[in-house]
């Protein structure tokens, strides 16, 4: 099952990890407790639209850009999920990473399926569930 909150916490933490900041610079920053922030950024605990806001204005990204990121790697882990259930192997959540398009999911004989991203930087990816 893909949870909103875990793909979140995902693009959260990047975004925090990018600009090489601490949880506590940035819990400091969002007014939120170090402890808090921490769930959120591992999926444990659903960010409020309040909570998120302030995340988003500490870390000074635009809450669209995290929720476009969330979206995108949402897009990704369904296709990996859509595509292992159809192989008929097991899903699994993919460690994604910051990927804007999908250009292809193909299949082998011997049951691999490759999602391949397309390569504008460094950091797309080609995601493999075997």
């Amino acid at each position: 099952m893909i949870l909103l909150r875990r793909l979140l916490g995902d693009v959260l933490r990047r975004q925090r990890q990018r600009q090489g900041r601490t949880l506590r610079e940035v819990s400091s920053s969002a007014r939120v407790s170090l402890g808090y922030l921490s769930e959120v950024e591992r999926g444990q605990k659903e960010a409020s639209s309040e909570l998120l806001s302030a995340i988003c204005e500490a870390l000074d990204v635009p809450m669209s850009e995290v929720m476009r990121e969330v979206s995108d790697d949402l897009s990704l882990a369904e296709l990996a999920q859509s595509a292992a259930s159809e192989s008929g192997t097991a899903p699994m959540r993919p460690l994604l990473g910051t990927v804007t398009s999908v250009t292809s999911v193909t299949s082998t004989p011997d049951e691999r399926i490759t999602i391949k991203a397309p390569k504008k930087s460094a950091e797309a990816v080609d995601v493999v569930a075997a």
